[in-house]
């Protein structure tokens, strides 16, 4: 996880040096209703290519978002969910939805 003193002193930009891929955020938008494989994250991210998903994911637990959990199973299993901290974001993405819902009715 980063060290407090690592993190820039702006409070916004913090949020987008943790989640400020489109990738990120919408990761967590799928893990809001319960752990996913990766696969399942892949396919319902259309477009992330198996790089750049692993990538944010590492990056992700690594600043605390995220857990990867490892159910040793055969054929290897593994499921990622929102640790606490990581389900903290959930208001910031119902704003961006409510906020992308009002965009969109603005729209001729």
């Amino acid at each position: 996880m980063i060290k407090k003193e690592e993190m820039p002193l702006c409070d916004v930009a913090t949020k987008v040096q943790l989640v400020g891929s489109k990738w990120k955020v919408l990761i967590i938008r799928e893990l809001i209703s319960g752990p996913k494989r990766t696969s399942e994250l892949k396919r319902s991210l259309i477009g992330i290519s198996q790089k750049v998903l692993t990538e944010s994911l590492n990056s992700m637990i690594e600043d605390g978002l995220v857990t990867k959990l490892d159910l040793k199973k055969v054929p290897p299993h593994v499921e990622y969910r929102l640790t606490h901290l990581g389900e903290s974001f959930l208001p910031v993405i119902e704003a961006m939805r409510q906020w992308g819902s009002y965009y969109k009715s603005q729209l001729t």
